[in-house]
C-alpha cells in the first residue's frame, strides 16, 4: 500500500495524465445521452450501470447497447450540436495547469470518438491524444456497428492504451483518473489510479481506490503547492 504522501508526489512528478471522459471529464455518460436522444434511454441506462460496475464484459455491454440505440451519423452529429457535453467543474483549469507543466494529457474513453474529440477540442487536447471507440456507418449514414479492433472496445482496453503510450513515448510515470471499474483496472500499467466521484460514485471504485476525490480542486491544489 503506497502512502498518501507518496501518491501525491507521484501525481506531481508524472509526465503523463490519462483521463476517462464520461462521468469524469464530462458530467454525462455519452452513450446514455445518445440513447436518450434516440428514444431508448431507460433500457440503455441500466446496461451502462451494470457495465460501469464491472458486472458485464465491456465489449458485450457496448454491442448490446448500440444494437438497441442504432444511432445514425446524423443523430450523432445533431446530439453534439444540440446537446453538447458539459465539462465537469475544475477540469479545464486542471488540464491547463498540467499542460503548462509540460505534462502530456490523454483522453481514454469507452465512449465514442466523435463526442470525445469535441470534448478534447474544448480542453486544447490534440486529437492524437484521444483514444475512444469509432462508430461505423453505411454510405447512407445508417448505423453499421463499431470498430471492434480499437483497444477501448473491450475490457482491459484502457490498460492496453497506457501500455502502448509507455512503449511509444517512454513515459516514466502515468496517472489514470476516472470514475469506473474499467479505469481502476488500468493500474497497472498506470503507476497511480485516482478514483473520481464528482459526478457519480461507484462504490466498488470508492472502496478500492488508494486515492479517491470528488472535486478536481483537490488535484489543482496539489499542483499549486
Amino acid at each position: 500500500m503506497v502512502s498518501h504522501s507518496e501518491l501525491r508526489k507521484l501525481f506531481c512528478s508524472a509526465d503523463a495524465v490519462c483521463f476517462d471522459v464520461d462521468s469524469t471529464v464530462i458530467r454525462e455518460e455519452g452513450i446514455d445521452e445518445l440513447a436518450k436522444f434516440c428514444g431508448v434511454e431507460d433500457a440503455v441506462s441500466e446496461m451502462t450501470r451494470r457495465a460501469m460496475g464491472g458486472a458485464v464484459p465491456f465489449k458485450a455491454a457496448l454491442t448490446e447497447r448500440l444494437a438497441l440505440i442504432q444511432p445514425s451519423r446524423e443523430q450523432v452529429q445533431r446530439l453534439i450540436a444540440e446537446h453538447p457535453p458539459h465539462l465537469t467543474p475544475g477540469i479545464r483549469e486542471l488540464v491547463s495547469h498540467l499542460q503548462e507543466r509540460n505534462v502530456q494529457v490523454f483522453l481514454i474513453s469507452g465512449g465514442f470518438r466523435s463526442i470525445v474529440e469535441h470534448v478534447a477540442s474544448k480542453l486544447n487536447i490534440p486529437s492524437t491524444n484521444v483514444f475512444a471507440n469509432r462508430l461505423k456507418f453505411y454510405f447512407n449514414g445508417e448505423y453499421a456497428g463499431f470498430d471492434e479492433m480499437q483497444p477501448t472496445a473491450e475490457s482491459g482496453g484502457k490498460g492496453k492504451v497506457i501500455k502502448l503510450l509507455k512503449e511509444k513515448f517512454h513515459f516514466k510515470k502515468i496517472i489514470m483518473i476516472g470514475d469506473g471499474a474499467t479505469d481502476m483496472e488500468a493500474c497497472p500499467p498506470a503507476d497511480v489510479f485516482i478514483g473520481f466521484g464528482g459526478n457519480v460514485i461507484r462504490q466498488q471504485v470508492k472502496d478500492n481506490a488508494e486515492w479517491y476525490i470528488t472535486d478536481f480542486v483537490e488535484l489543482l491544489g496539489e499542483l499549486e503547492e
